[in-house]
């Protein structure tokens, strides 16, 4: 039986300072859910990743690391017909950087509800999900409710991650609802300080409510009370990545019964092991290399 259980999209990544000028980039490969299983497994908890791949290259790489990472990706899907998405990174000023998308139409996209397996959503403690799947099409919208019934259904803990990416929802409003109806159907809802007014009026319909500060830490609200913990001190290197390893380390700590203040520190020090690295996911810790007040 999986712990976690968690579906949306691999992606390439492109990073680069100066895309017109550079003569070498970063390739890597990535995703919200895609850090969240590393970062999971890593710490040695059992976790099932579902999504579409393009058989392609970057397909394979994605699955490569996700198999060697120990996340079952028996379930995924490689669709000959679509490629694997892309995302093209430029760091302009300081940290700052500019994102292009490359996922219209990517194999991503075409995730659907008959793809989600009701038994391996149902058996699992945990289902994460995230709002960019449902950004991505109709049908990825479809699997993500789909999947969050399943679960509801069986008894299954719902955590979901709003990750607002405003390139993803041409329409404002239609993501002020979507992201809204998801939320309503979370056990765990977190949720960054920025993206607080998108589910203001439905975040007391969660069990838990997590709220990130980026650099100031994070705050839960469980059950009606507060607690807080303070960033993990480090030199950033890039801070794409930080809420998928939080997310992770904090539903670590929730799948173990730690007391929330140390969810919250584990979750602080997985994203700050995150940050400290050029990559979403090759820079998280196992579990022998958590700083010993997140044990």
């Amino acid at each position: 039986m999986t712990e976690v259980f968690t579906l949306g999209e691999a992606l390439g990544i492109v990073s680069a300072d100066r895309l017109r000028h550079d003569s070498e980039v970063r390739l890597d490969v990535g995703g919200a859910e895609f850090t969240l299983a590393v970062g999971l497994a890593r710490l040695g908890h059992t976790v099932t990743w579902l999504g579409r791949v393009g058989a392609d290259e970057l397909g394979a790489r994605a699955l490569t690391v996700l198999r060697g990472e120990g996340v079952d990706v028996s379930h995924v899907l490689s669709d000959p017909g679509a490629s694997t998405g892309l995302v093209v990174r430029q760091r302009r000023i300081g940290r700052a950087g500019h994102i292009v998308h490359y996922r219209g139409g990517s194999a991503g996209s075409r995730l659907g509800p008959g793809d989600v397996p009701a038994r391996a959503v149902q058996s699992a403690k945990v289902l994460h999900v995230t709002g960019i799947t449902p950004a991505l099409s109709g049908t990825a919208w479809s699997a993500v409710h789909h999947a969050v019934k399943l679960a509801r259904d069986a008894g299954v803990t719902v955590s979901v991650d709003v990750n607002h990416r405003p390139q993803l929802w041409p329409d404002r409003q239609e993501a002020v609802e979507a992201l809204a109806e998801l939320a309503t159907g979370a056990d765990v809802l977190f949720v960054n300080q920025d993206e607080l007014h998108l589910v203001e009026p439905v975040m007391g319909t969660a069990r838990e409510l997590v709220v990130t500060r980026g650099g100031k830490g994070a705050s839960a609200t469980v059950n009606g009370m507060r607690y807080d913990a303070q960033a993990a001190p480090v030199t950033v290197v890039d801070p794409a990545g930080a809420g998928g390893a939080f997310a992770a380390g904090y539903l670590s700590g929730l799948i173990e019964e730690l007391h929330p203040t140390d969810r919250l520190r584990r979750g602080c020090a997985l994203a700050a092991f995150t940050v400290a690295s050029a990559s979403v996911w090759q820079g998280l810790p196992t579990r022998a290399e958590l700083p010993p007040l997140t044990f």
